[in-house]
């Protein structure tokens, strides 16, 4: 198993945990009144758990069990795959930041954040893709079937 693929599945585990810890902390808020602020955190659970946990879990099994891209590079080109790690990281602490700040004392400069968060996790997709992209692929001498 590949670095980049170990340290993707980790940082996923991360994520899993402290957005179910989080999704916790809001039923418990839910159920026992703890503090009516609270609830500003449900869309960061969401994203520790749909891009933290499900989306960096997709994209390093991926990486690690699509197609070899070539024998010199079976996991295609590592630079892609860090900058993608790297930026799908960076935006999801962004928001998880921002998101609640934003949502309790609205500002321009979160809002801002928000964008360069949005932004920056799109990108990470991009490259994702367009690291996986060449790995997909039919066999050459495979018979078109009707």
């Amino acid at each position: 198993m590949p670095l980049i693929t170990r340290v993707y599945i980790r940082t996923a585990l991360i994520a899993m945990l402290v957005g179910l810890a989080c999704s916790a902390m809001l039923l418990a808020n839910q159920a026992f009144h703890l503090n009516d602020v609270l609830w500003i955190l449900q869309p960061a659970c969401y994203h520790l758990l749909t891009i933290g946990w499900l989306t960096q879990l997709i994209a390093g099994v991926a990486i690690w069990l699509f197609p070899p891209h070539s024998r010199e590079l079976p996991h295609g080109d590592p630079r892609l795959t860090w900058s993608a790690y790297v930026a799908l990281n960076l935006g999801l602490l962004l928001r998880i930041v921002a998101e609640p700040l934003h949502t309790w004392h609205p500002s321009n400069l979160l809002a801002y954040i928000l964008v360069a968060s949005g932004l920056l996790q799109m990108m990470a997709i991009w490259l994702i893709v367009l690291a996986l992209w060449p790995r997909v692929r039919g066999r050459a001498n495979r018979s078109v079937e009707s």
